[in-house]
C-alpha cells in the first residue's frame, strides 16, 4: 500500500526558495579578493542566483553540463552553488592547491563547459590556457573595475557583467532528486584524482543531518563561518545547511591567517566555525602570541585529520567547545560527530575529553561496519580494531566516468574507507590509523595517530608526524618528524622520556627528525608520502 503523501523532490533550489521566503533579510557577509567586506541578504542571493542561471543558459549550457570553479569562500561562489546546481547543471568545485597537472587532468576528465575563477587564480588559469580550448567560456569572478587583461586568455568574461544583463525571473526546473548537482575530486594521493558526483537528494539529506543538535547544531540564531574551503567537499555541506536554517553566513574569502580570522570572527560575532587542524593551529598560535580572546565564538568543528587532545585543551582555555567530526569526499563528507550522551555528563573531565577526541558517533543516515581481514565483524568494545565500512544516502557508490563497482570492489554495497578503527558500545569510533600509515613492528601494529597525539602534548612541539622507517630486525620502526615552537629545543633523550610514561616501551619512536615545516596535502592533511621521503637515507 502506498501512502498519501505528496511526492516532492529534494532539490537544492528548494533550500534557496526557503531561505528567500523565510529568511530573506538574513545576512551573508564575505571577505573579498578585491578587498573589504561585501554584505547582502538571502533574498539578494536568490535573485542573483536566478540571474546566473539565465546567464549560463544564454551561454548554451544544457542539463548535466559541468561548470568548474576555482574560487575561495565568497558570495559569488555561493551563487554558483545554487545557480548551477539548481538549474540542472553540475557545480564542479576544483581544488586550486592541487598540482597544475592534476587540475588540468580534472578539468578534462570532468568535461567542464565553463570555468569560473577568482582573481587570485589568474596566473594558475593562464598556465592552464592550453587545456581550456574546449570550454564555452572562462569567467573571472569580479566586476569590470577589476577585470584583468590577459594575452593567454583573450576571451575572458566578467562575472558581474554576465549576471547584470539577465532578468531576475527563472523557473527552477522540477528535477528528479537523483539528478547530479555537484562534483568534487579526491586529492589523488594514490593514482589520478577520482570524481565523486553528488545528487540533489544526497546534498539536501546531508545538509539536514549536519544541522542536527548532535552534529553542528545549527539554527537561525547561529552565526556560521566555514573555514573549510568551498572548493573541497562542498565546504562540509555548510553552504547548503546554513541557508536551510537561516543562520547568518560569514565567508572568509582568501584571508585565512590568524589575524584575519580573529578580526572577522570578532567583527561579525561568529558563534560557530569549521575547518582542518592546520588552520586552527595557526589561529591559536597567533592568539597566544598576541594575548587575544574570543568574545562570541562558542563552538568549532574540526575534521579532515585527527585533532590532538592538546588542541581541544587550547580551545577550552578560550571558552570554546570542540566538535570532532569525520568524513571523506566519498561521504559528502560528514559521517561521524563526537557529542556526548546524557550518561556521559557525569564523567570526570579527562574521561569526557577522551570520548570527545574520538572521531564520533554515526550521524543518522550513515551505517558503519568494522571488520577484520577476513570480513568478520569485530566486537564493539572500544579495543578491537578493524577496517571501517560505510553506507548511506550520501555515500558514493562509484566514481564519475569510472567503473561503477570501483568504490566497492571488496565489500559489495559498502564503501571501504581504508581507515583502521575501533568502535565502543555507545557507537564512538576512534580512528587508529589510515591503513597505509600504520607502522608494523615485529608483527604488531603501532598507531601513528596515537603517537602524534602524544608528541603534540610536549611543550616544545608545534606540529608532529609519525612515519615508518624500514628496519632489518623489526620490519618497520616509528620515527617522529617534528616542527618545534620558536626558540624551543628537543633532543632524542627528551623525546624518549616524554613517550615512555605515556605508551608501551616498544612503541616509542626510534628516532627524532627536526624540520622547519611539515608538508601538507592540498586538503590540509599531513603528506605522509612526502614525509617518508624526508627520513630516507641520503635525503
Amino acid at each position: 500500500m502506498l501512502a498519501t503523501m505528496m511526492n516532492v523532490p529534494l532539490l537544492l533550489s528548494s533550500i534557496l526558495r526557503h531561505a528567500e521566503t523565510c529568511h530573506g533579510d538574513g545576512e551573508i557577509v564575505s571577505a573579498t579578493v578585491e578587498g573589504g567586506l561585501h554584505r547582502y541578504t538571502y533574498g539578494a542571493l536568490a535573485s542573483r542566483s536566478r540571474k546566473l542561471a539565465n546567464a549560463l543558459s544564454r551561454l548554451g549550457l544544457k542539463s548535466g553540463d559541468r561548470v568548474g570553479t576555482l574560487a575561495w569562500n565568497g558570495y559569488r561562489h555561493l551563487e554558483l552553488y545554487f545557480g548551477v546546481g539548481g538549474s540542472g547543471l553540475v557545480c564542479h568545485t576544483i581544488n586550486p592547491r592541487l598540482f597544475r597537472e592534476q587540475i588540468a587532468y580534472i578539468i578534462e576528465h570532468a568535461g567542464d563547459s565553463v570555468l569560473c575563477f577568482d582573481l587570485t587564480f589568474l596566473p594558475l588559469v593562464e598556465g592552464l590556457a592550453a587545456e581550456l580550448k574546449n570550454l564555452k567560456a572562462v569567467v573571472v569572478m569580479t566586476d569590470e573595475a577589476h577585470m584583468p587583461k590577459s594575452e593567454a586568455l583573450p576571451g575572458l568574461l566578467c562575472y558581474e557583467t554576465l549576471v547584470a544583463g539577465e532578468p531576475d525571473t527563472f523557473d527552477w526546473p522540477v528535477l528528479d532528486e537523483n539528478t547530479a548537482s555537484g562534483l568534487c575530486y579526491t586529492s589523488g594521493t594514490t593514482g589520478e584524482p577520482k570524481g565523486v558526483l553528488y545528487s540533489h537528494r544526497s546534498s539536501v539529506l546531508h545538509a539536514m543531518a549536519i544541522a542536527l543538535p548532535d552534529v553542528f547544531d545549527l539554527s537561525a540564531a547561529t552565526v556560521v563561518c566555514p573555514i573549510v574551503p568551498m572548493f573541497h567537499v562542498n565546504a562540509w555541506g555548510l553552504p547548503f545547511s546554513v541557508p536551510m536554517v537561516g543562520a547568518k553566513l560569514v565567508l572568509p574569502g582568501p584571508h585565512l591567517d590568524g589575524a584575519s580570522l580573529h578580526a572577522l570572527f570578532e567583527s561579525e560575532g561568529v558563534t560557530f566555525t569549521a575547518g582542518v587542524p592546520t588552520v586552527w593551529l595557526g589561529l591559536l598560535d597567533w592568539m597566544d602570541a598576541h594575548g587575544r580572546k574570543f568574545s562570541a565564538l562558542k563552538r568549532v568543528a574540526i575534521g579532515g585529520s585527527a585533532a590532538p587532545p592538546a588542541m581541544f585543551k587550547r580551545f577550552h582555555v578560550q571558552g570554546v567547545d570542540v566538535l570532532h567530526a569525520w568524513g571523506m569526499t566519498e561521504t559528502s563528507p560528514v559521517g561521524l560527530a563526537a557529542t556526548l550522551k546524557s550518561k556521559h555528563q557525569a564523567l570526570p573531565p579527562d574521561r569526557q575529553l577522551e570520548l570527545l577526541c574520538k572521531q564520533g558517533r554515526p550521524v543518522f543516515g550513515m551505517e558503519f561496519r568494522i571488520v577484520d581481514h577476513e570480513g568478520r565483524e569485530v566486537p564493539h568494545d572500544g579495543k578491537s580494531f578493524g577496517a571501517m565500512l560505510v553506507r548511506g544516502p550520501w555515500v558514493a557508490q562509484g566514481y564519475f566516468n569510472a567503473p561503477r563497482h570501483s568504490a566497492h570492489a571488496d565489500f559489495p554495497g559498502w564503501f571501504n574507507t581504508d581507515d583502521v578503527v575501533t568502535m565502543d558500545a555507545d557507537g564512538f569510533v576512534k580512528i587508529v590509523d589510515r591503513t597505509k600509515d600504520m607502522v608494523k613492528s615485529g608483527g604488531e601494529w603501532i598507531s601513528s595517530i596515537e603517537l602524534e597525539n602524544i608528541a603534540m602534548a610536549h611543550p616544545a612541539i608545534k606540529e608532529a608526524a609519525i612515519v615508518a622507517r624500514a628496519d632489518e630486525r623489526w620490519g618497520e620502526r616509528p620515527v617522529l618528524v617534528a616542527v618545534l615552537k620558536p626558540d624551543a629545543t628537543l633532543t632524542r633523550e627528551d623525546m624518549r622520556a616524554h613517550y615512555e610514561s605515556r605508551t608501551s616501551k616498544w612503541c616509542v619512536p626510534d628516532d627524532l627528525v627536526i624540520v622547519d615545516e611539515l608538508p601538507h596535502t592540498a586538503t590540509g592533511k599531513l603528506s605522509k608520502k612526502t614525509i617518508r621521503r624526508l627520513i630516507e637515507p641520503g635525503s
